[in-house]
């Protein structure tokens, strides 16, 4: 399922890629039968590339799967399962395989739900975006309503303003968050545009240095305040977590940066991409803090996600550090350190945004 997300904000609108069918025309994502030598993600990213002609780093953890009747050309008619991936849209092509044969346009998410005919798509599609951000950003209180009804507004200001101060704890944790999402990017990048490596250092560094300004505020404004929505240790121990995700990838780049680490093996792209769709995940999960007791299910489903990826980046890690080792064969010692070097830091991200889950989670447990 290729995405793209329009800007930096929180609350940035998430548009997906559908293209037709060559049958009927229809609206689907790009998807195919994996060949026996490619993993299934990559074999969508492949397919993603040549139906719909563009290029980007996929989640190898699948968002989930729908079942679809396929007509054969024999005539049989089969039902067929289908795993979906996130692919992270970063370059679209002028040119590519299936041009001619097929159309493609971009969706925003109740558009391209809308747009397909699958029931189980449908729901994946809904799913993958911050879908209540605007109902839990502005929310309104029973004292606001009150206000007004009333016709008390002035007076309701001057009352506001002799109750103890309650912190913008959520804004915080959500200005957090565009920087981790924007990181990932960054980080990702890295490991794709060979031309532009330290520009996209760079900014995962000045990311990170943002980010730190923030916890500090964040801190600062814990001590000043007298009512906050969560247990102080919460929100230490939540903007903390996030915090940690950031500052692995700041060492993750610094570690390409010093020994100049220019390709990537394809384990290497897998584990970012998970870092990419956690990040994004992460960046959903934040607004829906402002009212835990009615988001916990969507909190929890996130959460669960984020830890499933988890275990999949383990599997990862591990796969791509005997290869590096089989490879290497004792030939250049020094390379397969260099490669375990980046392994180690890819996979401290993820258990840093598993941190994050965890934290949420802890969350939602006590106020849910």
């Amino acid at each position: 399922m290729p995405y793209r997300t329009e800007g930096n904000a929180i609350d940035a609108p998430v548009r997906v890629l559908l293209v037709t069918s060559r049958e009927n025309k229809r609206w689907v994502i790009p998807k195919g039968n994996p060949p026996s030598a490619l993993s299934a993600h990559a074999a969508a990213a492949r397919e993603a590339e040549e139906e719909a002609g563009v290029l980007g780093l996929v989640c190898p953890t699948p968002l989930g799967s729908y079942r679809y009747r396929k007509r054969r050309g024999n005539g049989a008619s089969l039902m067929l399962d289908v795993d979906v991936f996130p692919l992270a849209v970063t370059d679209e092509l002028d040119h590519w395989k299936e041009q001619s044969q097929r159309e493609r346009r971009w969706f925003n998410l109740p558009d391209a739900a809308n747009a397909v005919d699958e029931d189980d798509l449908r729901d994946l599609i809904r799913s993958f975006g911050p879908a209540e951000f605007q109902a839990a950003t502005k929310r309104v209180g029973m004292l606001d309503i009150a206000a007004t009804k009333s016709r008390i507004d002035s007076m309701f200001a001057w009352f506001q303003r002799l109750l103890p101060k309650t912190g913008n704890f959520f804004e915080l944790f959500e200005a957090h968050a565009v920087t981790i999402v924007a990181a990932a990017d960054a980080l990702a990048r890295t490991m794709q545009d060979d031309s532009a490596v330290q520009d996209h250092i760079r900014e995962v560094i000045e990311r990170e240095h943002d980010a730190d300004d923030i916890i500090r505020e964040t801190l600062q404004t814990v001590r000043q305040t007298f009512l906050t929505p969560f247990d102080r240790g919460a929100i230490t121990r939540l903007i903390g977590a996030m915090d940690d995700t950031i500052d692995e990838m700041q060492a993750t780049v610094a570690a390409i940066d010093l020994y100049e680490v220019r390709h990537f093996e394809q384990d290497m792209k897998d584990m970012a991409a998970i870092v990419v769709d956690a990040a994004r995940l992460i960046g959903e999960a934040m607004p829906l803090l402002r009212d835990v007791p009615r988001n916990a299910p969507r909190l929890h489903e996130l959460t669960e996600r984020i830890v499933r990826m988890e275990a999949h980046a383990d599997d990862i890690h591990t796969a791509g550090v005997k290869r590096a080792f089989k490879e290497n064969d004792g030939a250049d010692t020094m390379a397969f350190i260099v490669s375990r070097e980046i392994y180690k830091h890819l996979e401290r991200i993820v258990d840093a945004f598993e941190d994050v889950a965890n934290e949420i989670d802890g969350i939602v447990i006590d106020h849910a």
